[in-house]
């Protein structure tokens, strides 16, 4: 082979690899927020689809004329440590206000393909009004106008809403204000990601409330499979069903690298018997190797769990070790002391280890500097550990996971803030 050739098999890889990650933080990638990224993934878009669905069993739809992709990450788990956050700062996690507003705001945006902030507003108004199950939006309080702009405001960042006159924000000060939206519908109706919409449930609206976790478990329900009609088999194989040993063997397949590619770490004991008899099988070795290296990231195979790296940070959406805010820095504080202790730590004692750090940084927040704020710390930086499956909540106890052992300090010189 050329030198020539080889040139171009290395840029190929390289550009599979970036593509991947990128998809795998951002699984809704628009032309307009990233172009040069969006032109690999339409040139890459066949070897994309086939990679994601033979070792994911995800979906990747491009659509160079409307000028997004998307791919959907199915998972039958819910996951709640990756809420949708406002694009303000500090990013704060939606409320479920918030998500009530957003699944109403979008319904109602799908008919039109331009409207004002004022009209929409309206819209949503006599939406709620007609649903008894939904709250009522009142736009005379700010409160209810801030949590509409934040919704907006989450809509255009993921290029299903376009500012085409006007300020979103304007609208949090005043509802007189005026702004002009132009709607893409395409990227609207790419934004559930189910295999199985939910007209295609036909649930009664009356049956809604009582029957919502079933309404949950069918939108995620995956045919291909089989027919998951019962839930897991006892040995957690997967669905019950009448499925081949093919389809049992995708499911394997599937399910344990959704999960090594979704979250930063994967232990051993988190895994059935099933899963991780394939993870540790010569062919279940082999395809988690060859992925990990197609997409660039580097495999760390612990006794204890396996972990993905990616060198490059393109599909790391937050970051451990991180000074971005201070329930990080507490967090890899508090590991140490949850490190010298494996059989956990009881929140109180998290608390008084955190009064210390607060004592040890005096100019830290002042939503820190309350009564119980040492609490809320120790909280913050536990829920922080736990994102990363650091920790596990058990038995009342914040215990310790083997991943921890990584971040264990052997030596450190901390330089202590004085008052000015």
């Amino acid at each position: 082979m050329s030198n020539f050739a080889n040139q171009l098999v290395v840029a190929e890889r390289e550009e599979m690899s970036r593509c991947i990650r990128t998809l795998l933080v951002r699984p809704l990638l628009t032309e307009r927020s990233d172009p040069v990224v969006f032109d690999l993934v339409r040139r890459r878009r066949d070897p994309l689809a086939h990679w994601f669905d033979y070792h994911c069993g995800w979906t990747l739809a491009v659509e160079p004329r409307l000028g997004y992709a998307r791919l959907l990450k199915v998972t039958a788990d819910a996951d709640a440590t990756r809420p949708a956050r406002r694009t303000r700062a500090g990013r704060a996690p939606f409320d479920r206000r918030r998500y009530v507003l957003l699944c109403v705001t979008a319904a109602e945006l799908l008919s039109v393909p331009v409207t004002t902030i004022g009209l929409l507003a309206d819209r949503v108004v006599q939406a709620a009004a007609a649903d008894e199950a939904l709250p009522a939006f009142d736009t005379a309080q700010r409160a209810e106008r801030v949590a509409f702009v934040d919704v907006l405001r989450l809509l255009e960042s993921y290029g299903a809403l376009q500012t085409v006159d006007g300020t979103t924000d304007s609208f949090a000060e005043s509802a007189e204000a005026k702004v002009l939206y132009r709607v893409d519908s395409s990227v609207l109706m790419r934004l559930l990601a189910a295999p199985c919409g939910p007209s295609r449930l036909a649930v009664p609206a009356a049956g809604v409330p009582a029957g919502f976790e079933a309404l949950l478990a069918g939108l995620v329900q995956e045919r291909r499979y089989g027919l998951p009609e019962t839930g897991d088999t006892e040995d957690g194989a997967g669905p019950e069903t009448r499925f081949s040993p093919v389809q049992r063997n995708l499911w394997l397949r599937h399910s344990v690298l959704r999960r090594l590619f979704d979250q930063p770490v994967l232990h051993r004991d988190e895994l059935t018997d099933a899963e991780l008899g394939y993870l540790t099988s010569p062919t279940g070795r082999q395809i988690l190797r060859r992925a990990a290296e197609q997409a660039g990231f580097v495999l760390e195979e612990r006794a204890e769990g396996f972990l993905l790296v990616d060198p490059d940070a393109i599909a790391t959406d937050s970051r451990f070790p991180d000074d971005a805010h201070h329930a990080k820095v507490a967090a890899l504080l508090l590991l140490d002391v949850l490190n010298g202790a494996p059989a956990g730590c009881a929140p109180e004692q998290l608390a008084v280890e955190a009064g210390r750090i607060l004592d040890r940084f005096p100019r830290w927040g002042k939503a820190y500097r309350t009564e119980g704020g040492a609490a809320v710390l120790a909280e913050d930086a536990v829920q922080v550990l736990a994102d990363f499956r650091l920790v596990r909540r058990e038995g009342g106890r914040v215990v310790p996971r083997p991943a921890a052992a990584r971040y264990r300090v052997t030596g450190a010189t901390l330089k202590e803030e004085h008052p000015a």
